[in-house]
């Protein structure tokens, strides 16, 4: 992440030593460990929760677009019985007005 190589943690360490002490670098080191130890769990939770609303956010979009094609085959159907149905009456119209041209023939 930040590209620190051996030789620029060997210069952190000595000037480390030079200003703490050797006496209390120990517990300056276990105290930076800790708390670096903290920020990284920190971190990694607030990624998990960023990945999991991610997550929720995909699959409220699915859930609309299940609803949405749900809706479109619902129409579809509404469409093909309409279109039956008006077949249906354009065959009885049909009838009817071929009875009704027999029936004026005939008199």
């Amino acid at each position: 992440m930040f590209d620190v190589g051996f030789w620029e943690l060997c210069m952190v360490g000595l000037i480390s030593l030079l200003v703490i002490g050797p006496e209390r670098l120990p517990k300056a080191a276990r105290i930076a460990g800790f708390w670096l130890g903290k920020s990284q769990r920190m971190i990694n939770s607030v990624k998990q929760e960023i990945k999991q609303e991610l997550r929720e956010e995909e699959l409220r979009q699915l859930i609309k677009e299940q609803a949405a094609i749900k809706e479109l085959k619902e129409l579809k159907q509404d469409i093909h019985s309409m279109s039956e149905n008006l077949q249906s009456s354009t065959k009885q119209l049909a009838e009817t007005a071929k009875k009704t041209s027999q029936i004026d023939e005939g008199n």
